[in-house]
């Protein structure tokens, strides 16, 4: 996998714990940067690790699922694309409670659940034989700056934001899946 796509794929891990960094950044009055850069630091560190899980639980899998391995990541991107394409417009029903601030654990639990379609993503590139340490570190630093930022950008820019990055977001894990299976199709 070259550079451009594994920066691809740490961009899109990075936008829906993008937009929940707005939501965190608008929940709190005027945040510091020192409480984006702890936000951004828990986030980045569990999205970095997610990756190397799943790539642990592709590569256990990856010698029964070889001659189908492509078709796998064609089809778990693209589920995630379009779930985070789905998740982008489907308009929130009811608006959560806001924090007066965020502790280690709520952040970490929202880190976690934001970090799960990255262990998606390192299950399919164990099918492929990805590098999945480069992988999971412009990942886990994407995750980080991404966070950071958006924490700063919440106050003033609200979900409106948030929600047109997971569907960027969606679009490329779709078009990285379509790249892949284009890939392997046309070699063999």
């Amino acid at each position: 996998m070259n550079l451009a796509a594994t920066l691809a794929i740490a961009l899109a891990m990075s936008t829906d714990a993008f937009a929940v960094a707005i939501g965190k950044g608008a929940a709190l009055h005027r945040p510091q940067l020192k409480e984006a850069l702890r936000t951004g630091l828990i986030f980045g560190v569990i999205e970095g690790l997610t990756p190397l899980v799943g790539w642990a639980l592709g590569k256990v899998a990856a010698p029964y699922v070889e001659a189908w391995d492509h078709w796998i990541a064609f089809t778990l991107l693209g589920v995630l694309g379009l779930r985070m394409i789905h998740a982008s417009l489907t308009a929130d029903e009811e608006e959560e409670e806001k924090p007066s601030s965020h502790g280690f654990w709520l952040l970490a639990i929202t880190g976690f659940a934001t970090s799960i379609d990255a262990m998606v993503v390192g299950a399919s590139l164990a099918f492929i034989d990805a590098n999945i340490f480069t992988t999971a570190g412009a990942i886990g630093l994407a995750t980080f700056t991404m966070v950071t930022l958006g924490v700063m950008l919440g106050r003033g820019l609200g979900q409106l934001v948030g929600k047109r990055a997971e569907l960027v977001g969606g679009l490329v894990l779709i078009a990285i899946g379509g790249v892949i299976l284009y890939e392997h199709l046309s070699v063999g």
